[in-house]
């Protein structure tokens, strides 16, 4: 079949290398001038299934609104909100219900695991080598977050996810870096998970996926797509329209207005985070792998010779515009935990991003309805490490083939339920 993939994130190149490898004829759209350059450029890099999570849960109403008072509140509301962002807001109320909660988090934990396992065959099939280490822990800087954490701990279990409970001197022994001066209660390790450079490892796979005959074009704004043709693509400036067997729509947030003269109302909200890489002053004093702080959501991940600190989680506001407050949070906690670890003097690399977020949290993989037209968004913070095997599932998908995974809840007919 000939192919169009409508975007060159990590979701699109992974989708791309899939559908490429069974044969297709696959040409890739990219409005930015390279592949992985917004929600897959510079995120943590963390592949944790067990801790994937939908935002919308019990008691997270009161978590947000303790956060919008806090002073290093891991969630923030940023002026203006768009009406966008507040229909995004009233269907993510709507899914922090208990039941409809569980069944997120099983849906996206299911795939989760799923897509690890496909990063590791990829990088096995194809010889990857990108910065990556073993390994993740999260940090509980008192006995509260201790009692807190232990329902997480329950769904681990219930997934057979390996980790241990440790005191802190335990927690110490992984990661010898950590400061003695800020108060550690305990840490839940994950030895099967681990941090991975996200961009690195799109960029590898597009090469190999070029290598297979797919063809990126960069630079193209694509005008929204047409219901009396819908698997024909053209460029918003004007252009001849081309016209493909079927068209794979993996544009992050973009992908609502793309698909919106479909008649699909995909109710995407760009969510912020931010990050901040700095080059290792002394190794010694540096994480040796990646831990998350669980109080502030905020992860210190190893990647080579750099140290990247990610979190924040902002809706409203704009996407452009660093956000003084959060880079503030973000240095804050790699001072409490890895002083001394990197030099900030000098090529200090900040970053913000949209992650093309659902207000229920699972993304959207498979068929849209709309003939030919496929769709494979909406996977939020958790991109990263559903990637692999998103892609997957949607060229078993359009093969007509099992994907071998338990798929509910994760079409579109999910949306058209609320």
């Amino acid at each position: 079949m000939k192919i169009a993939i409508v975007g060159a994130g990590i979701i699109g190149v992974t989708t791309a290398w899939e559908l490429a490898s069974d044969g297709h004829e696959v040409a890739v759209f990219e409005r930015r001038g390279a592949a992985a350059e917004e929600s897959s450029f510079a995120n943590a890099g963390v592949v944790a299934p067990g801790y994937v999570t939908p935002w919308a849960g019990p008691g997270m109403r009161g978590k947000v609104l303790r956060s919008l008072l806090s002073t290093h509140g891991a969630i923030k509301l940023r002026w203006p909100l768009s009406s966008r962002d507040l229909g995004f807001m009233a269907r993510w109320q709507r899914a922090c219900k208990l039941e409809t909660y569980l069944a997120n988090r099983s849906r996206m934990q299911r795939l989760a695991f799923y897509s690890r396992n496909r990063l590791h065959a990829i990088t096995e099939a194809c010889e990857l080598e990108y910065e990556r280490s073993d390994g993740y822990m999260v940090l509980l800087r008192s006995k509260r977050e201790k009692k807190l954490v232990q329902a997480g701990l329950d769904v681990l279990r219930a997934a057979g996810t390996s980790f241990r409970e440790l005191d802190a001197d335990e927690a110490r022994k992984i990661e010898p870096a950590l400061s003695t001066d800020t108060a550690l209660a305990g840490a839940i390790h994950l030895p099967d998970d681990e941090v991975a450079n996200c961009r690195q490892f799109a960029l590898l796979l597009k090469w190999e996926a070029e290598a297979l005959g797919a063809q990126f074009h960069f630079n193209c704004d694509l005008a929204p797509m047409n219901r009396s043709a819908p698997t024909s693509l053209s460029l918003a400036a004007g252009s001849e329209a081309h016209r493909f067997d079927a068209v794979v729509v993996c544009a992050g947030v973009d992908s609502a207005a793309l698909l919106k003269p479909l008649g699909l109302r995909i109710p995407l909200a760009p969510v912020y985070g931010h990050s901040v890489s700095a080059q290792i002053r002394e190794p010694l004093n540096a994480p040796r792998s990646a831990v998350m702080d669980e109080r502030y959501k905020v992860a210190i991940s190893r990647l080579g010779l750099r140290v990247r600190v990610a979190g924040s989680a902002e809706l409203g506001g704009s996407g452009t515009k660093l956000n003084p407050a959060s880079l503030q949070t973000l240095y804050k906690v790699l001072q409490d935990w890895f002083p001394g670890a990197v030099t900030l003097r000098s090529g200090v690399q900040q970053w913000k991003g949209a992650r093309p977020m659902l207000p229920d949290g699972p993304p959207i993989l498979g068929a849209s309805g709309v003939p030919g037209v496929w769709l494979n968004l909406g996977h939020g913070s958790s991109g990263w490490a559903l990637s692999c095997g998103s892609a997957r599932v949607l060229a078993d998908l359009i093969a007509g083939q099992d994907p071998g995974i338990d798929l509910e809840g994760l079409g579109i007919e999910r949306l058209l339920q609320h």
